[in-house]
C-alpha cells in the first residue's frame, strides 16, 4: 500500500482531523496558546472564511492537484477554528457540525438510505423540497414567497452572483420585459439617475443608485446568457496580466510616469498578451 492509499485510509483520515483539531485547540488555549488566535470571534473569521472559499475556487479553476489540497486545507481550518471558538463559549463542537451535516444527508436522501424510490431528477427535487420545508416546520405542499427564495440569495452568496440569481427567479415569476430593448432602456435610465446622484452630496443616495445600475446591468448580462461573475474575474484578471506586463518593461517604479507614459506602457502589454494568446 502507497503512502497515498495509507492515507487515505478511513481511521488515518480521522488521525488527521483529529491531529487538527488538537493543533487548533493548543492555539487557542489561554495557556501557551496564540494570542491571535485567541482573539478572534466568529464575526472577526468571517473575512478568512470568504476568502479561503474563494481560494478554493480559483485552485480548482487551475486545476492543479496540490494547490486544490491546499487550499481545502486553509478551507477546513476556518471550519475548525470556527468549531472551538464555538466550543470555548459553550456553544457546539465539531462533532456536532459532524453529526448535523451527517443527519442531514441522511434525511434528504431516502433514495439512498431509505426505501423512497425515485424515477428522475425531478423527483429527487421535490422530495428534497418537501424534506427541507419539513424541516423548516413549513407546509410542504406550499409555495413559498417568492420574497422568502430571493432573500436566501442575498443573505448567503456574493453580491453579483445573487443579483443574477434574484434576477432569474424574478423573470421567472413574471417580472420581466418583453424585449431586450426594454432592459437597455431601463439601464439608460438607471444610468441618469446615477449621474444625478454623483451630483449631490449624500453617499448612501449615491450607492443606491449604483446599486440599481449594477442590477440593471445584471438583467442586461442574463437576457444575452452572459456570466457577470466570470465577466468581472476575468477582467480583474486580464488588468493584473497588463500590470505585469508594464512592470515587466519599466526600468522605474510606475508611480514615476506621466499618465501618457502609462497609457502608452497599457497599449504595448495589450498588444502583446493578444500576441500570446
Amino acid at each position: 500500500m502507497t503512502d497515498s492509499e495509507k492515507a487515505a485510509c478511513p481511521a488515518a483520515v480521522l488521525d488527521a482531523v483529529q491531529r487538527l483539531v488538537e493543533i487548533v485547540a493548543q492555539l487557542r488555549s489561554p495557556i501557551n496558546g496564540c494570542p491571535w488566535d485567541l482573539a478572534q470571534t466568529p464575526e472577526t473569521l468571517i473575512p478568512y472564511v470568504i476568502e479561503e472559499a474563494y481560494e478554493v475556487v480559483d485552485a480548482i479553476r487551475g486545476g492543479e492537484s496540490a494547490a486544490i489540497a491546499e487550499e481545502l486545507g486553509d478551507l477546513l481550518l476556518q471550519v475548525v477554528l470556527q468549531a472551538q471558538v464555538a466550543r470555548d463559549s459553550g456553544q457546539f463542537n465539531l462533532g456536532d457540525v459532524a453529526n448535523g451535516i451527517a443527519d442531514k444527508l441522511i434525511r434528504r436522501h431516502p433514495h439512498v438510505f431509505g426505501d423512497v424510490k425515485v424515477q428522475n431528477f425531478d423527483d429527487l427535487y421535490r422530495n428534497w423540497e418537501q424534506i427541507k420545508a419539513i424541516e423548516k416546520g413549513e407546509d410542504p405542499n406550499a409555495v413559498p414567497p417568492l420574497s422568502h427564495k430571493l432573500s436566501r440569495y442575498a443573505r448567503s452568496l456574493p453580491p453579483l452572483v445573487a443579483g443574477m440569481k434574484i434576477s432569474q427567479k424574478a423573470a421567472a415569476a413574471g417580472f420581466e420585459w418583453e424585449t431586450v430593448d426594454g432592459v437597455w432602456a431601463k439601464f439608460h435610465e438607471e444610468l441618469g439617475e446615477f449621474q444625478e446622484a454623483l451630483a449631490g452630496t449624500d453617499k448612501a443616495h449615491q450607492e443606491a443608485e449604483l446599486g440599481d445600475l449594477l442590477f440593471t446591468l445584471i438583467n442586461v448580462a442574463r437576457w444575452y446568457d452572459l456570466d457577470p461573475d466570470a465577466a468581472l474575474q476575468g477582467t480583474n484578471q486580464r488588468f493584473i496580466q497588463r500590470l505585469q506586463q508594464m512592470e515587466a518593461v519599466a526600468d522605474r517604479p510606475l508611480s514615476t510616469y506621466s499618465l501618457e507614459q502609462l497609457e502608452q506602457l497599457w497599449q504595448q502589454a495589450k498588444q502583446r498578451l493578444k500576441q500570446t494568446q
